[in-house]
């Protein structure tokens, strides 16, 4: 099975889970909504990814890891897009949670998401002695002080340091998906935080550069956020120039962090693939060598 029917399957199983006899419809709509149809699932790639570089003993735990952390990042859109936030009407080319079922529901299903996270890796048989690593990897990504809350709550401080802000909302689940597939291959997962959190800042780099130069048809989303809400952006610190330079050595560092592995070639293929549609059609794509 491939890693994107691996990955669709356990999405499926945890979602289904949560519409078990007894489960408020609207709720459960809403949290299917959040989470399919699919996006990019760049979380969970990586994460099976890194898994397969390792060994990737244990499928059943990499995709329950997977799983959570792509319902955390579909858990973190949900909120993103409340209206105390971005207020955003569209999400991957259709409405909002909040959008489609009220705000009510929107703050209960990005809630439920995150409790799932957890859920889908407590139904996976796995080694016991894997969990522990695996579950402080899941927490330590959606917490604080440098989980995706954390970063969510820059946007509230008066003052921003843009790269922690990069670090805590995009970096914590990118470098969770690395740190995850070598615990659930039975690996010790620091070695593998480095390479998670400069995937991490690219990408918010590239959402950034994304949010000033694409058009909303392009994005599936509002484009022009961060300038009308003031919010912190690469493209405001640095211009669109420096940004898309900051993008190049982001994925430059990216590839020079992947740890000595079996599958380190593979990791890098997946990488440069996916900095070529990391930035608008219309600018030239970084290569990072």
């Amino acid at each position: 099975m491939d890693g994107s029917a691996r990955i669709e399957r356990a999405l499926n199983r945890a979602i289904e889970l949560g519409e078990g006899p007894g489960a408020p419809p609207r709720l459960a709509a809403a949290m299917r909504h959040a989470v399919f149809p699919r996006g990019a699932r760049v979380r969970p790639r990586l994460c099976l990814a890194v898994a397969a570089a390792c060994g990737d003993d244990e499928p059943e735990l990499t995709d329950a890891a997977a799983a959570s952390i792509e319902l955390l990042h579909c858990a973190s859109l949900v909120h993103d897009d409340l209206p105390c936030f971005d207020d955003a009407a569209t999400r991957r080319g259709k409405p909002s949670v909040h959008r489609a079922f009220g705000e009510r529901l929107a703050v209960l299903a990005g809630d439920a998401l995150i409790v799932m996270a957890f859920e889908a890796i407590a139904h996976a048989k796995c080694s016991p002695e894997r969990l522990p690593r695996v579950i402080l990897t899941v927490a330590g990504s959606v917490g604080m002080p440098l989980g995706i809350a954390a970063g969510q709550a820059w946007e509230c401080e008066p003052e921003v340091d843009l790269a922690h802000y990069h670090q805590s909302k995009t970096g914590a689940l990118f470098a969770a998906a690395t740190m995850l597939g070598a615990a659930a291959a039975g690996r010790d997962p620091q070695p593998w935080r480095a390479l998670g959190e400069r995937i991490g800042e690219a990408y918010q780099v590239a959402d950034d550069i994304r949010d000033a130069a694409a058009d909303e048809d392009e994005m599936g989303k509002p484009a022009g956020q961060d300038a009308a809400l003031g919010r912190p952006s690469a493209v405001s610190e640095l211009g669109l120039s420096g940004a898309l330079a900051r993008l190049d050595q982001l994925l430059k560092e990216a590839i020079a962090a992947i740890p000595a592995c079996p599958g380190e070639g593979d990791l890098k293929s997946l990488i440069l693939a996916e900095a070529k549609r990391l930035v608008p059609k219309h600018l030239a794509a970084p290569q990072a060598a």
